[in-house]
């Protein structure tokens, strides 16, 4: 089984699901996952993770993220986006000023409510499934965080912005909302996603790509995930605690950073390989397992 992570450029027109299969057919292997969707029309950053990689699935889908999207102003559609049937169009009587200032407005926490087109599940059905339906059902408003917006161009009614954000926030949400706060509405028009942690654009690749060169080319060992972690090595003693996903204490360990407590590290065996993340616990002086990537 190949085991890693492929940075990929999902373009227009694939699901994200659609990349998987597509990855699946690549290496012939069923073990294949992504970290966080991407609408068919949006394109970017998908981390696709093979083999022993799956299990930083869900690390890298809570992370932060970067986008790049166009605002629309002075439309309205179902899904937020333009692949919708539009709702309502109204002139756009805001300045350049008062665009700025309701973009500068969402700097930070704030309460959104998730679009009934997603894929979020309300009593275990998918919202988007009851809105293709016609059905509309209340949902809590969740707090996100937007760390840092910034207009990259400002051709009204159309707004390029570079979002960086929490897990869990919609871009095409935010847009509607800096709309709704202009009173004009507004909606996304198009969607890049140019990071994913630390995994940016200019690192992916395009499916076309991936199936014409050598596949082990674009593999990005599992613990390229955890490259911000200081490093330790374990010594040959340590051999069969490291085996059975055993706490190791300090002395059992190579070079161990000095940690507060809680903090973690990145842990190899004496061969070099990546044998997981552990956690340091001061009482004890001790390093505790926290995910494993043993085989």
């Amino acid at each position: 089984m190949i085991n890693g992570i492929i940075n990929v450029y999902k373009e227009k027109g694939y699901t994200s699901f659609d990349v998987v299969a597509k990855m699946r057919g690549i290496f012939h292997q069923k073990k294949i996952g992504h970290t966080g969707t991407l609408d068919p029309e949006a394109e970017g950053v998908l981390l696709v993770c093979l083999g022993k990689a799956t299990k930083v699935c869900g690390l890298l889908t809570d992370t932060d993220k970067e986008y790049e999207a166009v605002l629309l102003l002075g439309v309205e559609t179902d899904t937020q986006d333009m692949t919708g049937t539009v709702l309502h169009r109204m002139e756009v009587r805001a300045d350049e000023q008062e665009v700025r200032n309701a973009v500068a407005s969402f700097v930070g926490e704030y309460e959104q409510i998730p679009p009934m087109y997603s894929a979020l599940k309300v009593q275990g059905q998918k919202l988007c499934d009851l809105a293709r339906k016609g059905i509309t059902v209340e949902r809590k408003a969740r707090k996100v965080r937007i760390y840092e917006l910034e207009i990259l161009e400002l051709n009204l009614p159309e707004v390029r912005i570079r979002v960086r954000c929490s897990k869990g926030t919609y871009i095409r949400t935010l847009c509607k909302d800096i709309g709704d706060r202009l009173g004009c509405y507004g909606c996304m028009k198009s969607l890049l996603r140019t990071r994913v942690a630390d995994f940016t654009l200019s690192q992916a690749h395009r499916l076309s790509d991936i199936e014409r060169e050598d596949l082990k080319k674009w593999l990005l060992p599992v613990d390229a995930v955890f490259s911000g972690l200081p490093r330790a090595a374990a010594l040959p003693e340590a051999e069969r605690l490291l085996a059975n996903g055993n706490k190791l204490p300090r002395r059992l360990l190579l070079d161990a950073p000095v940690l507060k407590d809680g903090e973690q590290v990145r842990i190899y065996n004496e061969n070099g390989k990546f044998t997981g993340v552990y956690a340091y616990q001061k009482a004890p002086d001790e390093f505790h397992p926290v995910k494993l990537f043993m085989d």
